[in-house]
Formats: C-alpha cells, structure tokens, sequence
C-alpha cells in the first residue's frame, strides 16, 4: 500500500513542478516561489483551523529543519525540462536518502545500505545519461 501511495507522490511532484514552471513563466523564479510557498502556507493554516489544532513546540528546533521548503526546480524546468529536471532530483533524492538512512543521519533509524540499493542507482545513472544524451 506505501509503495502505491509513493508511486502516486512522485507523479503528483511531476504535476507540482509543471505548475510551479508555469507560474514561473508569468511572475519570474523569485515571485513564484513566494506565492507558492504563500498559497501553501494559507492551505495548511484553513486546514489546521477545520481540524481545530494548535501548533506546539516543546523544545528548541534545529535551523536545517527549516530548510526543507526550498526550490530550485522552478529555474531548472525552464533550461532542461520537466521529465530531466524531476529524473536529476529523484537521482539526487535517492543517493541523498541512501547517506541519510546508512548514517542515520538527522537522527533518523538507521537502515543499512546493501549492493542491492547501488545496482539500483546504478541503472538510474545510465538512465539519466542517456536522458542527457538525447
């Protein structure tokens, strides 16, 4: 069931960053990055209110953590194209994610990498060069 919902997450980050491309192409990289990120900001905001939550933070929170909403695909669709642009970052994803879960880093379970994770990135390698290639 996870698998299907993750397959369904990375065709809706294809749907996302075409959008978020096109809205480039009327307000500029700067502009459209600020609405995005306004427009989701108000979502979550009507969301929590229907839900009656409350935001509580019980301690101090590290600064990397807020890092995670920033974009730069809506620069790079423009140069390379949606298909390069959303294969390079699930490229980047997965190695990224392969260090974080090996090292356990963010403090984060760790999950051992295994051969069987570097045949699979491996494939996805050639996969992108020959995407770059064409």
């Amino acid at each position: 069931m996870y698998n299907i919902l993750a397959l369904v997450i990375g065709a809706l980050i294809s749907i996302m960053i075409s959008f978020n491309s096109g809205l480039e192409g009327y307000v500029g990289s700067t502009y459209s990055v600020v609405i995005i990120h306004a427009i989701g900001l108000i979502a979550i905001l009507i969301v929590a209110a229907i839900k009656k939550e409350k935001i509580v933070i019980k301690e101090a929170i590290p600064f990397y953590l807020f890092l995670g909403g920033t974009l730069v695909n809506v620069i790079t669709i423009g140069s390379i194209g949606v298909a390069l642009t959303t294969a390079l970052a699930v490229f980047g994803q997965l190695v990224f994610s392969s260090l974080v879960d090996h090292f356990g880093l963010f403090g984060l379970t760790k999950y051992e990498f295994n051969p069987k994770k570097l045949v699979g990135l491996f494939i996805v390698l050639v996969g992108l060069v020959i995407m770059t290639m064409v």
